[in-house]
């Protein structure tokens, strides 16, 4: 199966996790929210597929680029 690697579009802090690793995720599905720049930022699914790999936790700092989460489809 392929998979999709969700990287952080901007550097902000993960304030929540809506997956884990198991679930099952429609494409559009909210993945994260992440806050930048005073916003809240929705990061979603491109893919429908399940969840893998989640790879930060709330509160994390991110930089752009890095990795999220894993999505097997």
């Amino acid at each position: 199966m392929a998979q999709e690697l969700m990287e952080a579009p901007m550097p902000g802090k993960i304030l929540s996790i809506e997956v884990s690793v198991g679930n099952h995720v429609e494409e559009g599905a909210i993945v994260c929210m992440l806050e930048a720049m005073k916003m809240e930022n929705p990061i979603v699914a491109p893919v429908t597929g399940s969840v893998v790999e989640v790879a930060v936790s709330p509160g994390q700092l991110v930089k752009t680029g890095e990795k999220i989460v894993v999505i097997e489809y």
